[in-house]
């Protein structure tokens, strides 16, 4: 980086790929439909689906980007999270699109040529414990069934059906921030993951039985990639941190990634012997407010935040055992994959350690959904 502009931000593509390979033998026959969010840069979602056969088909997060991503001809666009909004524009596409639904009020805004996904919920409940994302109201076979029977009435075309199972792909199991934490995290995710398998499996022959052909079932996330890849009756799992390998991703029993993505920040002081701050930073992720959601600094070795400031807005001063001058640059990881992305126009993309391009994020072509 000692040419580039800082603040700047960099995909090391021979990580990118590696990353790539290892999702793609974890799929067990099925096919791996990419997460575009944790992404949000066209060239890296041409670079995966060019890859492998077995990844097929976008999950986007707001029908605006399923929108943007049909007008750069991308197809087989799967609108993850229920909208009134630009459906109809979303039909008007020449790619084959779908919307998850969990309610009538969502199928009364469904088009026509927009498959309706249903969305089972499979968060782990026990006697007034609720853990992972509060999603559908949908918890059994019955009522996935009562609403594809709802939508059939409407004329609306029941096209598959999703069951994100968060609290075991979205949860480290190994994270060095909350290390007590970690042996309870994986029994919950040991006793989630069979009931899980359970309840997809039971919804899936209940739709079936009563007349429904489910070309899709969706399941899963980088994190239970393994676990959900072996259900017989999913069709296609989906992944998307574990292509860049956020630094959450770091911390899975099972999991062997590698760090792909980063940004760099220019060192703009030297408060006091043995700190250095840069200029900005303070890229927080979303989730559960804590350390693990602050960016990870790796470059060089043995960087520490001050903890009364964090990784700030302006700034962000650090404990460093390695010398640093003015004008050097530090390296970052995000906890994130996706949400680099809103923070930068452009990636450098690297390979053998060299600057290979620079490409636009969603952002740098003008995208901007939430």
């Amino acid at each position: 980086m000692k040419d580039q502009r800082l603040p700047a931000a960099v995909v090391d593509l021979d990580a990118f790929e590696r990353n790539a390979d290892k999702i793609a033998a974890r799929l067990n026959g099925k096919t791996c439909r990419i997460a575009s969010k944790s992404l949000r840069h066209t060239g890296l979602l041409r670079r995966l689906l060019d890859r492998h056969e077995a990844f097929q088909g976008l999950m986007c997060f707001t029908a605006d980007e399923a929108v943007f991503l049909a007008e750069r001809g991308f197809d087989d666009l799967l609108v993850a999270y229920p909208t009134s909004q630009r459906l109809d524009d979303l039909a008007a596409c020449s790619a084959t699109t779908h919307v998850v639904v969990d309610c009538e009020e969502h199928l009364a805004n469904v088009p026509t040529g927009v498959g309706a996904v249903l969305e089972l919920d499979v968060s782990y409940r026990r006697v007034g414990l609720h853990l992972g994302a509060r999603r559908s109201p949908l918890r059994s076979p019955a009522q996935i069934v009562a609403l594809a029977r709802q939508a059939r009435d409407r004329g609306v075309e029941v096209t598959g059906l999703m069951a994100y199972e968060g609290h075991v792909a979205g949860l480290p199991d190994d994270n060095p921030f909350s290390r007590a934490m970690n042996p309870l995290r994986r029994a919950m995710k040991s006793l989630s993951v069979p009931d899980i398998a359970r309840l997809r499996q039971d919804t899936v022959q209940a739709l079936r039985d009563a007349g429904f052909k489910l070309p899709l079932v969706n399941g899963g996330g980088t994190g239970s990639l393994r676990t959900t890849a072996a259900e017989a009756c999913v069709t296609e799992v989906t992944a998307g941190s574990g292509f860049l390998c956020s630094h959450l991703f770091s911390w899975y029993v099972d999991l062997d990634l590698e760090p792909a993505a980063f940004f760099a920040l220019e060192v703009c002081r030297i408060s006091d012997p043995g700190f250095a701050t840069c200029l900005g930073g303070g890229y927080i992720a979303s989730g559960e407010p804590g350390w693990d959601r602050l960016p990870l600094p790796v470059f060089p070795e043995g960087l520490e935040y001050v903890e009364m400031e964090g990784a700030g807005e302006v700034q962000t001063p650090l404990k460093t055992r390695t010398p640093l001058k003015i004008g050097d640059a530090v390296l970052f990881r995000h906890a994130k994959a996706g949400e680099l992305a809103e923070r930068f126009a452009a990636y450098h993309l690297v390979e053998a350690g060299r600057i290979v391009a620079t490409e636009p994020t969603y952002r740098g072509e003008g995208g901007c959904f939430l």
